[in-house]
């Protein structure tokens, strides 16, 4: 009989721990680390990224972390397929892959799968750009309803980008986003996929965040930015939303002091942690939310759910 394939997603907020626990996992349960987090596939960034350590690399098996230059685009289905392969590579090596992250869109690739959209011309998406620009969101929401009432179960009256993009869906394939969605299926409907997210209490977090940073600092996060930024690189890549970069940016061009940047950095890093909680709560509503203080408790817990 052939063994049961398994997949961990092991998610949580920025500086909740993930990337330790998931080393501590790998050595346990004989499983392999895959990255799931959109910043951390960059060569550039292992300081400002929070990246595992070159020592943290040694202590369980690494896959998609630091090997994609700043300098290229890189999109959620480039990861898909990409991670596509590592887990196969895994279990074919009788290894149980881990994928650690935060960026809960490289998740939802993996559960329900990368809705395949066709290519929209440039032009009429700049035309409905401009609509929602002349009519508001909320205007344009109200109109985007009456030309595809299905929209309201999935797109929120603030929530500005589905709006577009359900709008646009709708006008040029004549057919719903939601339409479209129900076309969509993972590649992992064979395996047993067990989500846990480490659901961090905010006043521990806060704290986390501020010694991380303050690390950051004391590691070289300036030299690395410094010379990120002697690349030249596109400013449309994503790379540029790095938490940080802009920030310190200012301080090398000297209008922001250390400590300035430093706080705005904290401040930055604590709406990204707060986001990612609000994204878990609409998102990940079947996922297992688990904290114990001790790191070994929360191991136990894992494991139990793996097993």
């Amino acid at each position: 009989m052939e063994q049961e394939k398994k997949v961990i997603l092991l998610a949580g907020p920025t500086a909740s721990g993930k990337s330790k626990l998931a080393i501590k996992l790998a050595q346990y349960i004989n499983g392999e680390i895959i990255n799931a987090d959109s910043m951390q596939i960059y060569k550039e960034f292992r300081i400002l990224s929070s990246r595992p350590s070159f020592q943290d690399e040694k202590k369980a098996k690494h896959h998609l972390f630091g090997f994609h230059s700043a300098k290229k685009p890189f999109s959620t289905g480039d990861w898909l397929m990409l991670v596509k392969k590592k887990i196969n590579l895994c279990l074919k090596n009788k290894k149980i892959p881990i994928l650690v992250g935060g960026t809960g869109l490289y998740f939802n690739a993996v559960i329900n799968g990368l809705i395949k959209l066709p290519k929209i011309n440039k032009n009429f998406r700049h035309e409905i750009r401009q609509l929602h620009e002349q009519l508001g969101q909320k205007n344009f929401y109200k109109k985007l309803i009456k030309i595809d009432p299905l929209a309201q179960q999935f797109v929120s009256l603030w929530d500005v980008q589905r709006s577009i993009k359900a709008y646009e869906i709708k006008a040029y394939t004549k057919k719903s986003l939601y339409e479209w969605f129900k076309l969509t299926k993972s590649d992992f409907t064979k395996f047993k996929i067990i989500k846990i997210f480490i659901n961090t209490p905010r006043v521990i977090l806060l704290q986390q965040i501020l010694k991380r940073i303050d690390l950051m600092f004391e590691q070289g996060c300036v030299e690395e930015v410094k010379k990120f930024l002697s690349f030249k690189i596109d400013k449309n890549l994503s790379v540029n939303k790095l938490i940080g970069v802009k920030e310190i940016k200012n301080y090398i061009l000297g209008t922001k002091s250390k400590e300035e940047v430093k706080e705005l950095i904290k401040i930055r890093t604590r709406q990204y942690a707060k986001s990612q909680l609000t994204w878990s709560r609409g998102h990940m509503k079947n996922w297992s939310k688990i904290y114990f203080k001790t790191p070994s408790h929360l191991l136990k817990e894992i494991v139990k759910q793996v097993f």
